[in-house]
């Protein structure tokens, strides 16, 4: 499995948490669960962290059969969307940058 996770390093602007989360929640997670050939989408919300790390107030996740099953969701139409109201979002409630990892994922039973 093949996860994409997209780190939004920053923070949220003054009293607008709140807002940043719905109009996630409203606006992007109903694209993001339309990419084509997801397996599953996770949403993360920081809430707490270590002493002097990074804020990280929102961690997106995306897993995908393979790479190339990812490659063709990145170039869909629903993906530019999400990207065009990312954009609107990040604009007016987010101060930071958003940088993206590939993962390859190796799950153990406790």
């Amino acid at each position: 499995m093949i996860t994409r996770f997209a780190l939004f390093e920053g923070s949220i602007k003054e009293g607008m948490t709140e807002r940043f989360r719905k109009a996630v929640t409203d606006r992007l997670v109903p694209l993001w669960t339309q990419f084509p050939g997801n397996t599953d989408v996770r949403v993360m919300f920081g809430e707490e962290r270590d002493a002097g790390a990074p804020e990280f107030p929102l961690i997106l996740a995306i897993s995908y059969p393979s790479t190339e099953v990812m490659a063709l969701a990145l170039t869909s139409d629903v993906r530019n969307q999400s990207k065009a109201i990312t954009g609107v979002i990040v604009a007016e409630f987010f101060e930071g940058r958003i940088h993206h990892h590939v993962t390859e994922a190796a799950e153990y039973k406790a």
